[in-house]
């Protein structure tokens, strides 16, 4: 263990970081050695991953202090941040999400240059008003974010440029768990099942959450050629039609696109409708170039596992909520 390099996990107990965490410890003649970060060494899926061969060391991205501590040693870390993480009323009120989002990225940059770190991987999305502009047509959230939990990701790339930690910036994409937690097909009144998605009728990249962390520990293991360097992922390219198609052979019973617009959506009563609205509106106006970014034979390269969506749904189908 002691002549590994330590890749230092924030969000080791969460969907990205866990992944990474899995991927280290699934490979144990490999290069590098797992050092989760988690709030609580003392939870369940903390101790899970201590049972399993990883270092284990308590850090917080609202503590800096703690932060540099966990990356003492290291010789690389994997950042991720949680917009949409549970707060209380009181936080929401101090602090928005994307200023949230912002202070956390720059703690992880600061203590990552204290640190000397060889390499950071920060999972991070484009910054979307880069598209739109002042385009009035796509609402302003939180003053000055058009999707912020994009948007401020992407903004966060600077504070790691401007440090000069040896970075690769991992452009992620919609995962497909979304369509087990809001985004699957719903039922309608005449029995039917109905994708909604506000894509219109242009492909939309995605990707299962565990292959970002195994793309990047293939980023990690190449080193030097990706430091400085943008990698955009993603597992498929597909159309509404085609999730449909794929979901229609998974569950055994036909699923239609019928896809709301994006005003409609931005009118549900439901909290995050006009930034998820807004995500998709960019997502389908600025397809050629979202999905042109994603090279799909260079994400394999990286991670030969990767899935596809078909190869997913497999695996998960009976989490597709059908009500």
């Amino acid at each position: 263990m002691s002549q590994k390099k330590i890749i230092a996990v924030l969000g080791a107990t969460g969907s990205q970081g866990g992944g990474l965490a899995r991927a280290i410890l699934a490979d144990p003649d490999g290069p590098f050695a797992v050092r989760a970060l988690t709030r609580s060494a003392q939870s369940d899926s903390a101790r899970a991953l201590a049972a399993a061969g990883a270092e284990v060391v308590e850090a917080d991205l609202f503590d800096e202090s703690s932060l540099r501590r966990a990356f003492d040693g290291a010789y690389g870390a994997f950042v991720v941040t949680n917009y949409w993480a549970e707060r209380t009323p009181e936080e929401e009120a101090a602090q928005s999400r994307a200023e949230m989002e912002l202070a956390q990225a720059q703690a992880a940059a600061n203590a990552a240059k204290d640190a000397g770190l060889a390499h950071v991987i920060w999972s991070t999305l484009e910054d979307t008003r880069e598209h739109f502009g002042d385009d009035d047509r796509v609402p302003t959230v939180d003053g000055r974010y058009k999707v912020p939990h994009f948007d401020a990701k992407g903004e966060a790339n600077e504070l790691f440029i401007r440090l000069g930690v040896p970075t690769t910036f991992l452009q992620t994409a919609f995962f497909f768990e979304g369509f087990t937690t809001g985004m699957g097909p719903a039922r309608v009144q005449d029995g039917k099942l109905i994708l909604t998605l506000p894509m219109a009728d242009k492909p939309m990249s995605s990707i299962a959450v565990e292959d970002i962390g195994k793309t990047a520990l293939g980023i990690f293991k190449r080193g030097e050629d990706f430091i400085g360097k943008t990698v955009s992922i993603a597992g498929e390219h597909l159309t509404g039609n085609e999730y449909a198609a794929a979901l229609t052979e998974a569950l055994g019973e036909p699923v239609e696109y019928r896809p709301y617009s994006w005003d409609e959506f931005r009118e549900f009563p439901t909290p995050f409708a006009v930034e998820l609205a807004n995500m998709f509106q960019f997502y389908a106006e600025d397809s050629d170039r979202f999905t042109g970014d994603r090279d799909l034979d260079l994400v394999r390269e990286l991670n030969p596992d990767l899935q596809s969506f078909k190869t997913w749904l497999a695996k998960h189908k009976q989490e597709i909520p059908r009500g």
